[in-house]
């Protein structure tokens, strides 16, 4: 019986005449034979050998079945050169091996041709690899998105290789920003808004009804919702095997440094604040939405110890032959990097008196005024347009360079001397610029904490003042104290109260 294995993997091979019909005709009339089975692999990559046709074709020679197996080029069998060597050398043990495209003698000559040919078809690969990257990252820096990168909340444009909203996504995305960010009793952290969009048999992206939090984690960290896509930003290398592979040795998705990501503007979803505000509850939240305790306790989460830094946990225990809740600092747990100074505060105390401080807060809105805001928006947008020129004149200080030393290659009459002073000028410029950028982004940044601060209290005002003092539940105070203060540090004689 005569095996006959054919393979491609993606259609630019079967632009070059590797197509699965083409490469079947062409094994068959060498065969010129009946006595055919044939081993497709259609969709499959070169780079990796656990291929569902080739195993079986391996298999079968093992058995005896083949005796003789025809392929159309060596580099079907493998792009890699060990590899192709390994299967080549495990078939003709068994059988005859015969290439339409490529035959060999079975010399010293033979084989270092052979091996030559599998040399420059690896050598190939990586070039296209190569290429192809190096052409997503040139559309990148285009403004075109070379995929559809499957974000919920947009659709991806062919045409235009750009993202656009996707309102009834969008809807969804606004909704999970909004639950997280703002007071709410019914709905309690990431799970919680899991839970909920379950319940309301949302689809997810893939169409499931489920919602992991996970899923919503990834939304409510992801930049593309506040306008900024990027691309280049994982290192994927590799990670086509982890399927051949058990767990342990998985290969991870790395993340690329910083200056090596291509922003690409995509439609916003979300504004600037809430994302920001989310940011900040996300680094919190662990501690926030802890396990639920048999006994209520208002600021879960937030008390911290000023002495030792731990922070506080609500436990219900004894306390002069009478059981209390309690915020005490110790923590039992192996590992713990600081088992506590051993502080306990009274639950009731403490809440009662941070209470009475947000409370206070809350009763005088007059102090955030429509005017302060707006002139901090002003004040933003001077700072950005600041920044884009700064980084326009970056961008022309390194395209400076670059024709400097185009010149000095092309031969242009100009001294060493001269393209060195003139480059070492370039670069303290663009140094100079740097420093610059990086003092206007810390300055909006400081800015943008003190427009979000104000935005949160404006929300939680507002939903104190429509709720009614007298009408607010328990869950509602826990709310209201988690929406405006980031941390309690409680001292001995006194207690700091961190607001966002």
């Amino acid at each position: 019986m005569i095996g006959i294995y054919v393979r491609v993997s993606t259609d630019e091979q079967a632009k070059r005449g590797y197509s699965i019909r083409d490469q079947i005709e062409k094994c068959r009339a060498k065969a010129d034979s009946d006595e055919i089975m044939e081993y497709v692999d259609d969709g499959c990559s070169g780079e990796f050998l656990d291929r569902p046709a080739l195993n079986r074709l391996r298999e079968d020679v093992k058995k005896g079945l083949i005796h003789k197996v025809i392929c159309y080029d060596p580099d079907r069998l493998s792009r890699k050169l060990m590899n192709q060597l390994m299967i080549t050398e495990e078939i003709e043990k068994r059988a005859e091996l015969i290439f339409v495209n490529g035959e060999y003698a079975k010399t010293p000559e033979g084989m270092l041709f052979y091996q030559m040919r599998g040399a420059i078809a690896e050598f190939e690969k990586a070039k296209i690899t190569e290429r192809m990257s190096n052409g997503r990252r040139q559309k990148a820096k285009q403004g075109k998105i070379v995929k559809d990168p499957k974000i919920y909340g947009y659709r991806y444009n062919k045409e235009t290789c750009r993202l656009e909203i996707y309102e009834p996504e969008a809807k969804v995305v606004r909704l999970i920003f909004d639950l997280f960010t703002r007071p709410n009793g019914r709905v309690k952290g990431i799970n919680g808004i899991a839970h909920y969009l379950t319940d309301q048999k949302i689809p997810t992206k893939k169409g499931k009804h489920v919602w992991h939090r996970q899923v919503v984690r990834q939304i409510l960290r992801n930049e593309a919702y506040i306008g900024r896509f990027y691309h280049n930003r994982w290192n994927t290398e590799g990670i086509l095997q982890n399927k051949h592979l058990p767990d342990e040795e998985k290969i991870a998705v790395k993340e690329r440094p910083r200056e090596e990501w291509i922003e690409i503007p995509c439609p916003a979803i979300i504004d600037g604040m809430t994302f920001s505000h989310a940011q900040k509850l996300l680094q919190e939240s662990r501690r926030r939405w802890a396990k639920q305790s048999k006994h209520n306790y208002l600021l879960s989460g937030l008390p911290r110890c000023g002495k030792c830094g731990n922070t506080m946990t609500g436990v219900y225990v004894k306390n002069w032959a009478k059981y209390e809740r309690m915020y005490i600092d110790r923590k039992n747990t192996a590992g713990a990097k600081h088992p506590g100074c051993g502080r306990r505060v009274k639950a009731e105390g403490l809440e009662k008196e941070v209470w009475e401080r947000i409370r206070n807060w809350l009763n005088h809105p007059a102090e955030i005024t429509a005017a302060g805001e707006s002139e901090m928006i002003k004040q933003s947008s001077f700072e950005e347009e600041e920044i884009e020129r700064i980084r326009s004149e970056i961008e022309k200080t390194k395209e400076g360079r670059k024709r400097l030393l185009k010149l000095f290659a092309d031969g242009l009459d100009i001294s060493e001397t001269e393209i060195r002073e003139s480059l070492e000028e370039l670069k303290e410029r663009e140094e100079e610029l740097e420093k610059r950028l990086r003092e206007w982004e810390a300055v909006k940044k400081q800015e943008e904490n003190q427009l979000l601060s104000q935005r949160i209290y404006q929300d939680a005002v507002h939903f104190y003042l429509n709720k009614g003092e007298n009408e607010l539940t328990f869950e509602d105070k826990r709310s209201l104290i988690r929406m405006v203060v980031r941390e309690i540090i409680v001292f001995e004689d006194h207690i700091e109260i961190k607001t966002f």
